[in-house]
């Protein structure tokens, strides 16, 4: 019997900070409410949908709210997003695990770094994880090239990484695709990349299920923000349970599920 592709649904819960780099200044305050608002309405989904997902959390986050995050850790995987969304030390790396670890009672795995920013593999291992989900194997123009990086799951330093999923033509298909994209299009791209690798892996981000209108940020990374993206959301969770099974991505590395691993 072929087993079913896995659909690994991850979700970075951070301060909501991306104003800044638009020159909107908005206090601390009010982006951990924004965080916060868009994670109540993203577990309504979730719980509703029961779709098993990662949870990449700065500590800075969770330690604002730790009963919502240990209450999530019960039935998903809570990971690291870094102690902060805005900066970053590599003391950062241990220090947001600890922390993780203290709020929901159990090991943290995972890192992802806030913006898929650059991460030495060294300092990641030294910190204690077992795999790294910091790569989109993609081309964003201002943010990184990855083109040459695998595009699937592979070793590096001997950490695992498991890269957001592409298409097999590169076509990428992270929070800003989704957005974007045709609903169909976008559907299309990750049925067959997930039937073709035997998992997708996909992310998004709290905040933008809640209304973003007031704030100063292209078209392009708040189009459809609010009830319209999390209708969006539901209609993709649905079509996609009809083709693979919905899991955590450590509980997939533990299965040995994940395929072309050096």
């Amino acid at each position: 019997m072929k087993t079913q592709p896995l659909i690994l649904l991850s979700f970075d819960v951070e301060e909501f900070d991306m104003p800044l780099e638009y020159d909107q200044v908005i206090p601390m305050e009010e982006q951990m409410e924004v965080g916060y608002s868009g994670l109540l309405e993203t577990m309504k989904i979730i719980d509703s949908t029961k779709a098993t997902s990662t949870f990449f959390t700065t500590a800075n986050f969770a330690q604002q709210y730790p009963a919502t995050i240990q209450s999530i850790s019960d039935n998903h995987e809570i990971a690291s997003h870094t102690f902060y969304h805005t900066t970053f030390e590599p003391v950062d790396l241990l220090s947001s695990k600890q922390k993780l670890e203290e709020i929901t009672g159990k090991t943290v795995h995972g890192l992802r770094m806030p913006r898929m920013r650059h991460v030495e593999m060294q300092d990641v291992i030294n910190a204690g994880y077992t795999y790294d989900s910091s790569v989109n194997p993609t081309w964003i123009p201002g943010r990184y090239n990855n083109l040459s990086k695998p595009r699937t799951a592979y070793k590096q330093e001997q950490m695992l990484r498991v890269p957001a999923s592409v298409s097999p033509m590169r076509l990428p298909l992270f929070w800003l695709a989704f957005k974007n994209y045709p609903y169909p299009l976008f559907r299309h791209l990750v049925l067959h990349t997930m039937k073709k690798d035997g998992y997708v892996c996909l992310y998004f981000h709290p905040w933008e299920f809640v209304d973003l209108s007031k704030y100063n940020m292209p078209g392009y990374t708040k189009r459809l923000a609010g009830k319209p993206l999390q209708d969006r959301l539901y209609r993709l969770i649905g079509d996609l349970s009809k083709e693979g099974t919905f899991t955590t991505m450590q509980d997939c590395i533990v299965r040995k599920q994940l395929h072309n691993i050096a």
